[in-house]
């Protein structure tokens, strides 16, 4: 969810994202035996296995190391820099044919550009070409909230599809995601802070503005996406490292991400449609409704619908949760007013919380779909 996700270039440049015994067991076979020896013991069971130290910038063996010197994401088929990435992408190689058709399908769908008229488009793939998916404004505007992690479609002729925005693929079954726009989405970057994703580029609670603009981020990336950002705070330095998907200072390390900001999704002719329109969406476990319900989280933990409670009611309340749905749709990265018992509190769509404006309390808020 390009917009990659940001989850999906926090994963493809994250070491969390592999297993670092994996690393450590490479390091150990080299420091153990001769180079002779890693050659011949390795030139069968490497075939087809990316080198890791070429995935990390050099590796001393070159042309005559038998592990392959390929972007490791594009074996995979989830590299999100597409044509722009520094490491090299198989073109009809054997060793991983299905890897390899993989990755020149994300690298296509990183070139091809919308030209119907329409901002953006999500697809599925079954083996048998892109198929655009109905009603897709619905995935794209949770893919534009920083913290959502993915989303699971219900009743699709492939069943239950979980997309996962952060590596941009589809968990469980033999199909394949991608998103695709007109080439004018605009990129918003976010860096977590005390749980919250906050947005480069807006004022803090003192009304001081950030030094650094999710513009000048997104320049500075569209240039050289394996490059940083550097800006400072007072005498502080701070690096947005893109490979990592990491905001560094000397003193702690943030993960950030980049997510395209809302706009309406605008109806045109465009890659076949999936046979059916999806009629349930869940972010989570619950099952979901056939009309968006949002709720908020009580003190017990259990979960209340919004509703609208007349004047002098117990906890009396001026919107119900299609008061809600429609100003989300309007704006999903968005906030809204609205008064319980006389109290005033904040709807965040963003973060998805509501604040008491008085005594700055917060309770999670969740739309089931």
């Amino acid at each position: 969810m390009a917009c990659a996700s940001p989850e999906e270039l926090a994963e493809q440049s994250s070491s969390e994202d592999y297993s670092s015994a994996s690393d450590s067991e490479e390091d150990t076979d080299s420091a153990d035996y001769s180079e002779e020896e890693i050659f011949t013991s390795r030139s069968v069971q490497c075939q087809g296995v990316p080198c890791n130290y070429y995935n990390k910038g050099y590796c001393k063996y070159g042309k005559k190391c038998h592990y392959l010197h390929f972007c490791k994401y594009a074996l995979r088929g989830n590299c999100l820099y597409g044509s722009s990435c520094k490491l090299k992408h198989p073109r009809g190689a054997t060793a991983c044919s299905e890897e390899d058709n993989l990755a020149e399908d994300t690298a296509l769908s990183a070139e091809t550009k919308l030209t119907n008229g329409q901002f953006y488009q999500w697809q599925l793939n079954d083996g048998k070409g892109w198929k655009k998916i109905d009603n897709d404004h619905i995935i794209e505007a949770q893919y534009c909230l920083p913290n959502t992690k993915g989303i699971k479609i219900y009743n699709t002729p492939y069943g239950v599809v979980n997309i996962g925005f952060k590596k941009m693929r589809v968990y469980g079954k033999k199909l394949r995601v991608r998103r695709l726009d007109d080439g004018k989405t605009v990129w918003l970057w976010y860096c977590s802070f005390r749980r919250k994703w906050t947005k480069y580029g807006e004022k803090d609670s003192k009304g001081n503005p950030s030094p650094a603009d999710s513009a000048d981020i997104e320049k500075k990336f569209q240039s050289n996406t394996t490059s940083s950002f550097t800006f400072n705070i007072g005498t502080d330095t701070f690096e947005i490292r893109f490979r990592e998907m990491h905001q560094v200072s000397a003193k702690r390390k943030r993960k950030v991400c980049r997510r395209p900001q809302y706009r309406q999704h605008q109806a045109a002719a465009g890659a076949p449609l999936l046979a059916s329109h999806f009629q349930r969406l869940s972010l989570g476990a619950t099952a979901p409704a056939q009309t968006p319900q949002w709720q908020f989280e009580g003190n017990r933990g259990t979960w209340h619908s919004f509703k609208i409670r007349q004047t002098g009611s117990q906890n009396e309340c001026s919107l119900s949760s299609s008061d809600i749905e429609k100003e989300f749709k309007r704006n999903p990265n968005g906030s809204m007013l609205f008064t319980v018992s006389g109290q005033t509190y904040k709807l965040d769509f963003r973060a998805l919380t509501q604040t008491n404006q008085s005594t700055k309390r917060s309770r999670k808020i969740r739309r089931l779909l």
